[in-house]
């Protein structure tokens, strides 16, 4: 299975780039918060805090891998895999509440700009951009396309490198103009940005938690593939979902022409599975039922008279 193999080598590649931009944010993410008290940067402090709900994004997105990891058991049939989508919503929320806080110091600040000692907040905004140009890079590296947590992360790393710019250009006002007030300003300039993507990641772990329909997948689509599939009549109680990122679940009813073969009802499933599988769904479910079995007593079907299936490609 070529397709397990791929969904391994990522989740590997994913894992270690994780690792190495936590140690990377975090390291530099103490220098940084140290280096704010000492120059007395709102800007470099703010760019420090939003490092910090980085660190702690990439550790939480390390952790979620790990007990990703994690076997099934009884009590958690689809495993640890949730936990990743816990992770985006504390972060997400993390993020609001950081740049609130960035919003009510800049406000004082605005009225009363404080002494910064701008040279030094030079030099540690420089280096902070290059230390996220770094980590940036190597996220792009992992899939930032599919996989949530790696998107909440590349996204944190990409408003720190945004902060490290406002930091180096408040800095550089303060030196050439001594305009006092850049500093909050770009402080409030980060805030925006982590509001903004805080938002963005809380709303599609929210999105997940409330089983909606997976972003990539056109539902139109799968009721349309499945119901011209040969054999089948009609579908019913359809339900497409995220167990996490990148693994889409089905399950639906279908009725087909009663004088099938178990034989012929099982290819009809092989069909549809394999066409899913292409649509981005890897676990299938399908009930089949007769069209003279009513709906309505659908609990009470014998169980020579319906055929149930389920088949998971992912093991």
């Amino acid at each position: 299975m070529g397709h397990d193999h791929g969904h391994d080598h990522t989740h590997g590649a994913n894992k270690k780039a994780l690792w190495i931009s936590f140690i990377i944010i975090t390291a530099y993410m103490i220098v940084e918060a140290i280096g704010g008290f000492l120059t007395n940067s709102l800007a470099l402090l703010s760019d420090a805090g939003h490092m910090l709900s980085d660190s702690i994004s990439l550790g939480i997105g390390v952790l979620a891998f790990t007990l990703g990891e994690k076997v099934a058991n009884h009590s958690k049939t689809y495993g640890y895999k949730r936990f990743e989508i816990l992770a985006a919503v504390f972060n997400g929320v993390t993020l609001l509440l950081i740049a609130i806080y960035i919003f009510f110091e800049a406000f004082h600040r605005f009225q009363d700009p404080p002494e910064v000692a701008s040279t030094g907040m030079l030099v540690i905004a420089s280096i902070g951009l290059l230390v996220n140009i770094l980590v940036a890079w190597i996220l792009m590296r992992g899939d930032t396309h599919d996989n949530l947590n790696m998107r909440a992360a590349f996204l944190h790393v990409i408003g720190d490198l945004l902060g490290s710019v406002g930091a180096v250009t408040a800095a550089l006002l303060i030196i050439f103009f001594g305009w006092g007030w850049a500093d909050p300003l770009a402080s409030v300039i980060v805030a925006v940005l982590v509001l903004f993507s805080g938002w963005r990641v809380t709303k599609d772990a929210v999105h997940v938690l409330m089983e909606g329909t997976p972003k990539n997948v056109d539902l139109n689509d799968i009721i349309h593939t499945m119901e011209n599939t040969d054999g089948v009549l009609s579908i019913h109680d359809l339900h497409v979902w995220s167990i996490t990122s990148g693994q889409n679940a089905l399950s639906c009813h279908a009725v087909v022409d009663g004088n099938l073969s178990i034989v012929d009802s099982q290819k009809i499933l092989r069909t549809i599975e394999h066409e899913l599988v292409h649509k981005g769904i890897g676990h299938v479910t399908i009930q089949l039922e007769h069209s003279e079995h009513p709906h309505e007593d659908s609990l009470l079907c014998q169980h020579d008279q319906e055929i149930s299936h389920s088949h998971d490609h992912d093991h």
